[in-house]
């Protein structure tokens, strides 16, 4: 790449939320473990780690006073879930952090926050990191210790000063706030402790997450469920996660496992893919298909991988969530999958010249979608059996192949004695039909439709020279 090119590279990446640039690493990272596309990995991620280090650099400066909050919550940011979304347990709503912030310098510790925007004002501009670091410390804890004095036992009814934190939403996670601020230590050397990449959880890694969570703090049922989210979001299956659940049942069977506290994890994982299959349906409602591989094939692993690693019983609270997991994927695939046949004969079906009207074309935008949704199908076909729409998914398939393999052959036989008037209508059939038969068969095939497309314009123009 030129050094423009470069640079554009770079102001794009650098416009990424943190967040995005990290996963953004991650992936390439992971990229270059697999040995794929390592020339384009390599080089974006030396520019995510450029500005990687740029910000650690800006961050050595102070904060502005108004960025006190972002001070107290920084130890947050990995349980952080964006508004809108279902929260789990080891998960906290980003929008409740602004309530809690007011509420804390308004009731809970206002005269604690008065003191440290004092002290921040006063700490050099440059060479403080370590200052910052000790003020971020004593924040969290006096509003841990704040959030405790309301919410932990004693001191009579507290309904009425927990209103005034905000809504239950916010309650709910106020007790989540408090219990991660009060042991903002444990989760540091944790996340010095784990793995940074969890690839294959195998034993090996197994042990070392198991030694890396040995940590009291963290063995309690609120904390160990964000504890265990820290390790999900290093794993390139999360699902693989109830690796560790079975290992300190030492059984797979569901009871034994549901009766240790790892047990959660369990959960995590049927929350985890509840969401994905959510937002799979989403995304096929929208059209959105580019994401839709992804999305299928980690659901047919997290949905394989439950049902063969651990002895789920049909009539348990797991199973009857997993299974409710498997309906609403099947729902959701097997209604778009019925429609790709239609929308296919739509377009190549055979009309006598007298029914097309003069100037008639074919959408190409809807050309492209039809092969997306084909395309879509074809996918479907990799992960049916566990998704539970093998019989809808291999039936559609191949009608769709029989169906274009013959249009695309009668197709071609109309262009070649095609009226000049219908004739531009006929080539915008052919070329959907070879578009779609790109799909269905490989470029290879298509490419030989290509030529026998031109060979019948060809015949037909010399026929029309002959006459």
């Amino acid at each position: 790449m030129s050094q423009t090119s470069i640079e554009r590279l770079r102001e794009y990446l650098a416009q990424l939320p943190p967040q995005s640039q990290a996963l953004l690493m991650r992936e390439f990272e992971r990229a270059l473990e697999r040995g794929q596309e390592t020339a384009v990995a390599t080089l974006v991620l030396e520019q995510l780690r450029k500005i990687a280090r740029k910000t650690e650099a800006d961050e050595a400066a102070p904060p502005r006073v108004e960025d006190l909050s972002r001070l107290l919550f920084q130890v947050l940011e990995p349980f952080l879930v964006e508004a809108g979304a279902p929260i789990r347990v080891g998960q906290i709503r980003r929008s409740s952090l602004h309530p809690i912030w007011q509420w804390l310098a308004r009731d809970g510790a206002p005269d604690k926050l008065a003191e440290f925007e004092a002290t921040l004002a006063r700490l050099p501009a440059t060479g403080n990191a370590g200052q910052v670091e000790a003020l971020a410390q004593k924040l969290q804890a006096a509003a841990a210790a704040a959030i405790f004095t309301l919410t932990g036992p004693g001191g009579g009814d507290k309904s009425r000063a927990l209103a005034r934190v905000g809504p239950p939403s916010v309650i709910e996670d106020l007790y989540s706030v408090g219990a991660v601020l009060a042991v903002r230590d444990a989760i540091a050397v944790c996340n010095e402790r784990l793995p940074r990449f969890l690839r294959a959880f195998g034993d090996a890694q197994l042990a070392a997450v198991t030694t890396a969570l040995n940590i009291p703090a963290l063995q309690t049922p609120q904390m160990l469920p964000f504890a265990l989210s820290l390790v999900v979001q290093r794993m390139s299956a999360p699902w693989q996660i109830i690796r560790l659940a079975i290992k300190i049942a030492a059984s797979d069977d569901e009871i034994r496992v549901a009766a240790t506290p790892y047990g959660v994890a369990v959960t995590i994982v049927l929350h985890d893919l509840s969401c994905l299959a959510a937002n799979l349906r989403m995304d096929i409602k929208r059209g959105r298909f580019d994401a839709v591989a992804d999305n299928l094939k980690a659901l047919h692993d997290g949905v394989r991988g439950l049902r063969t690693e651990l002895d789920l019983r049909i009539d348990s609270p797991w199973g009857k969530q997993l299974a409710a997991i498997r309906a609403d994927i099947s729902n959701a695939l097997q209604s778009e999958i019925d429609s790709v046949p239609g929308r296919v004969r739509r377009i190549l079906r055979q009309r006598a010249e007298k029914d097309i009207p003069p100037g008639a074309r074919i959408d190409s935008t809807e050309v492209e979608e039809t092969a997306a949704l084909i395309d879509f199908v074809a996918t479907c076909r990799n992960f049916a059996s566990e998704l539970a729409i093998n019989e809808v998914t291999l039936r559609t398939y191949s009608d769709l192949q029989q169906y274009v393999e013959r249009s695309t052959e009668t197709l071609m036989q109309s262009l070649r004695v095609a009226d000049h008037k219908v004739r531009t209508y006929r080539q915008q059939q052919v070329q959907a039909a070879i578009r779609f038969c790109a799909v269905l068969f490989g470029d290879d095939y298509a490419s030989l439709m290509g030529r026998a497309a031109e060979n019948a314009q060809t015949g037909e123009r010399k026929s029309t020279r002959a006459g």
